[in-house]
């Protein structure tokens, strides 16, 4: 019988073993180069069979093109495949770009958990770690970055990383040293090779610096900022970066203030046409009469008023993705003219006998359900199912009651951010909005947490600030979760959720509070003071 100790200083003699041979084979490796990609492409195959480092990748920064290009890339065991131009990442964008902005190492024990993370490649186990190390130049200036996936089963040798026993994470760290040694090696490599002149050269910006400007839009739309680990979240964000990379047609489904637009921003922005223009139209803003000349365009004379040519939405957007919000509210007419354009892919301006032809990538949106609207000829038959190719629904928020504390701190950094001032949100007040049914979903709770803030005279949102829109309506316990009736004997609270929970059951009256709690009104009222716990005008 093996005992775990025995088992545990196996494993970690065969670690060493493995990582000692692979570096002496990536040191013989680096010696003898005399081609850059072929040497790169050499080492990444050393880390695969000796390391037992799956897809291993090296990308290298172009700070002319402002880029991070992938220059040799480990696809399977069987198969390496040189670097893809079609493959690009900016400094910040996805977890590479991220190691490339911040000049440090990235370690993932599960890829997949982070929101990061673009899949653009389709190689990774969702299931597995990630380790990404970036590649420093002249001036410690990242140069590129090396990532791979420490293999789950690797020759058979019990090196498992999924959970259990904590092991998983107990070896990380161990691997991560480990690459970020090889990241060393093969930075001097690359110094020497492709950098000839670059150490001669007066020290730039760091990519962090530089893009800081151009990768606000991107980073201000990506998957870092749709928030939430809810099982129905996860999925979501599965389905974005699976579709992300396709030009399929999506629609987008869900209740007012779901975050529909965020999720067509997301698509886009980690797309192949994230270069190229993000246009959106709101389907239920203008009038028949104006949609035609706003959607496609007019020439000069067309109509009353239009003294010069003007592109349309579908112009603007040709190469990029146009953004049909509220589809569903649209008229017959604009559905017909719709439709051509989405079958045909041409189009002509008002007043104008030129046909044009776009490439246009549709994403729309809508809280209606369009095939009731179908069924009773209020949105055509023909139009759903040239959307409906790829259809996301996203849930509203009280269908996902685990994302509302993690929503609400991350809302609470953004007002503090506009605000200009530090805020903070209490576990009282996280209980008490997880309470709420939310009907008007995010954008609600947003609401409700900057007008919270701006009745805090001292940055603490608790439950005493918090005023939700629905006073006829209100908190209300969800299924498995939300406080107790006696919220005041909860051992759980401190001194002034207590007193505020009191204060709660009883109307706001200081005297009934005081009998709950076994008090003197005066020491209420002292309390109240003190704690700064401002009292609802009755």
């Amino acid at each position: 019988m093996i005992h775990k100790s025995d088992s545990d200083t196996t494993v970690r003699r065969f670690d060493l073993s493995q990582q000692f041979t692979a570096m002496q084979r990536i040191s013989v490796v680096l010696s003898r180069a005399t081609e850059a990609s072929k040497t790169l492409q050499e080492v990444l195959s050393v880390l695969h069979n000796d390391a037992f480092m799956q897809h291993g990748m090296i990308c290298l920064y172009d700070s002319q093109q402002e880029i991070l290009s992938i220059e040799a890339l480990q696809q399977t065991e069987n198969q390496t495949l040189p670097g893809s131009t079609q493959i690009r990442y900016r400094p910040g964008e996805g977890l590479v770009g991220t190691v490339l902005a911040q000049g440090q190492s990235l370690v993932l024990p599960r890829v997949a958990d982070d929101q990061r993370f673009l899949d653009r490649l389709s190689l990774y186990d969702y299931d597995l770690p990630f380790i990404a190390a970036p590649l420093m130049g002249p001036h410690s200036r990242p140069i590129g970055v090396l990532a791979a996936q420490p293999m789950g089963r690797p020759g058979g040798v019990p090196l498992s990383y999924r959970r259990r026993g904590g092991r998983r994470e107990e070896r990380l760290p161990a691997c991560t040293r480990f690459l970020e040694t090889v990241a060393n090696l093969v930075a001097q490599t690359i110094r020497l090779m492709i950098l000839p002149t670059s150490a001669a050269q007066p020290p730039q910006q760091s990519p962090r610096v530089e893009r800081t400007r151009a990768c606000t839009p991107s980073r201000g739309f990506g998957l870092e900022n749709m928030v939430g680990k809810s099982p129905a979240m996860r999925q979501i964000m599965d389905i974005i970066r699976q579709v992300s990379r396709w030009d399929t047609t999506v629609l987008v489904r869900g209740e007012s203030g779901t975050g529909k637009e965020l999720i067509a921003n997301a698509i886009h922005h980690n797309s192949p046409r994230a270069g190229a223009a993000f246009v959106k139209f709101n389907c239920a803003a203008l009038p028949d009469n104006l949609l035609e000349s706003e959607l496609f365009g007019h020439e000069k004379g067309a109509f009353t008023g239009a003294v010069r040519q003007r592109k349309g939405r579908f112009e603007l957007a040709d190469g990029g993705t146009l953004f049909l919000d509220e589809i569903g509210e649209s008229s017959a007419s604009f559905q017909a003219k719709l439709l051509r354009i989405l079958q045909e892919g041409e189009m002509e301006r008002v007043g104008g006998d030129e046909t044009l032809r776009v490439n246009v990538r549709i994403i729309a949106a809508t809280n209606r359900h369009l095939e009731e609207e179908v069924r009773l000829g209020h949105f055509r038959e023909d139009l759903y199912y040239r959307l409906n190719v790829m259809p996301i629904a996203l849930p509203p928020l009280r269908e996902r009651q685990e994302d509302i504390a993690e929503l609400a701190h991350f809302l609470v950094r953004k007002i503090a951010h506009g605000q200009g001032r530090t805020l903070r949100i209490s576990d009282g007040a996280i209980r008490l909005l997880m309470e709420y049914s939310w009907p008007g979903n995010v954008r609600e709770l947003e609401n409700c947490l900057e007008r919270s803030a701006v009745m805090s005279e001292s940055g603490l949102i608790d439950r005493d600030v918090i005023l939700f829109n629905h006073r006829d309506n209100p908190p209300k316990a969800l299924p498995n979760g939300g406080q107790t009736e006696d919220g005041w004997l909860d051992n759980s609270l401190d001194e002034r959720q207590r007193l505020i929970a009191a204060l709660e059951k009883a109307g706001w009256v200081q005297a009934k509070a005081a009998r709950l709690l076994g008090m003197t009104p005066r020491q209420v009222a002292y309390r109240i003071q003190i704690m700064d716990i401002t009292m609802p005008r009755l």
